[in-house]
């Protein structure tokens, strides 16, 4: 029995679902649009869409697009990556339809009234007004701008209030009109649904919309250089990211690399770094280490924060572990643990639906297929320490550093 149900329309919106056993149900269109695909004076833009395509359609006032859902004790949400903008619901099975509906009525309907996009630009401004207040958080996108210098997956999601300052309704309209493409969107649900009635549904209500093909294409990033930049945030701690440049989502290379990365600050306790810095040296409450793929590049991060005469022994304690990575081939006990561990994980997380559709609608939208669990595990499997010093040498030979004191 198939995992997936796939059917493409005639428009090119692709969509998967995955039949299970349950009352609830939950959809997501998937688009291939986030803040990398921003002119020069669009940053934000992508965000301030994603806010504002709740704001009215041809039919619906925001107030009613906000009850459609909630009032049947149901969810509407939406999020924008650097690639990726995902409107998505959850409903109960009976309400499925209904969620399939307003989904289409808002991603491709919008009208993005004026006075509902100046309220909103007020909202993002207090947004990056909190995150300007979180140094954990914003030390991320200042690092990812400086290790994708010049390019568009540099500058942070949410704009500026300069540059989001500028927008209007019809600046949103051009931009959705170029981007929001309908060979560049995959639609996914999960729930109780047969394949006929999954197809009657998609094809209800999203077959009528006109295609839209992409005529643009990303420009791929430039090669990076090595940094070490210091910048002053009067914070109380100081607060420090390593890493650079790593392997897009199209190289086979990323799963060893993934599997390093939860093996080096993943988000279990016994963490090399967590073990390292904070269990046994007292040096610092919050350490991880994150990989982030995109389409033609990606990005390897360590953050760590501690207070401001800790810092140096830090940074030698997580040089001194990625050098042992990059020199020591992994015991086949370690090997084996770190799979084990990272499976776990993968499995647990896939047991939640929702966040499941999610990952398939993304791999569905990159690859054209979905592996399934048997898939994922024969390709964990297959990984050797080997290939896992290969990634150590390749991503953590030159790390960049930003540190904000």
């Amino acid at each position: 029995m198939k995992e997936f149900f796939t059917y493409t329309l005639p428009n090119g919106i692709r969509c998967i679902c995955k039949r299970v056993k349950s009352n609830v149900v939950h959809c997501a269109m998937t688009i291939n649009t986030g803040s990398r695909d921003e002119l020069q004076g669009e940053f934000g833009m992508a965000h301030l869409v994603e806010h504002t395509l709740f704001k009215g359609t041809h039919k619906r006032r925001a107030y009613h697009i906000n009850c459609r859902l909630e009032n049947l004790g149901g969810e509407l949400n939406a999020y924008t990556t650097k690639e990726e903008t995902v409107v998505h619901t959850t409903t109960l099975k009976t309400d499925c339809a209904k969620a399939v509906e307003l989904i289409t009525d808002i991603v491709f309907r919008s009208v993005f009234p004026e006075r509902e996009v100046d309220k909103e630009k007020q909202v993002i401004f207090d947004e990056i007004n909190l995150y300007k207040d979180t140094p954990s958080e914003r030390i991320y996108d200042d690092f990812e701008d400086l290790v994708f210098s010049g390019s568009a997956l540099g500058h942070n999601i949410l704009g500026s209030k300069a540059s989001l300052g500028k927008m209007h309704s019809a600046e949103i309209r051009r931009f959705v009109d170029r981007t929001y493409n309908t060979d560049q969107m995959v639609f996914s649900l999960i729930g109780n649904l047969s394949e006929q009635a999954f197809i009657n549904v998609v094809t209800r209500y999203l077959a009528e919309i006109p295609v839209n093909q992409r005529q643009f294409s990303r420009g791929m990033p430039s090669l990076p250089s090595v940094f070490e930049k210091t910048i002053g945030r009067n914070t109380h701690q100081v607060h420090c990211m390593l890493g650079g440049r790593a392997y897009s989502l199209n190289d086979e290379r990323r799963l060893p690399l993934l599997l390093l990365v939860n093996l080096l600050g993943g988000p279990s306790a016994n963490s090399l770094l967590n073990t390292l810095l904070r269990e046994k040296n007292g040096l610092s409450y919050g350490v991880d280490a994150a990989y982030t793929p995109y389409s033609d590049s990606g990005i390897v991060s360590i953050y760590f924060s501690c207070e401001r005469e800790k810092t140096e022994q830090c940074i030698e304690l997580i040089d001194r572990e990625t050098s042992r990575l990059r020199q020591t081939i992994l015991t086949s006990r370690k090997l084996a643990v770190a799979k084990k561990q990272f499976l776990g994980q993968f499995t647990i997380a896939a047991e939640s639906n929702e966040t499941y559709m999610l990952a398939a609608a993304k791999s569905y939208l990159a690859f054209d297929e979905v592996d399934n669990l048997e898939t994922v595990y024969d390709k964990i499997d297959r990984i050797s320490g080997i290939d896992i010093a290969a990634a150590a040498n390749e991503v953590f030979s030159q790390m960049s550093c930003l540190i904000y004191r």
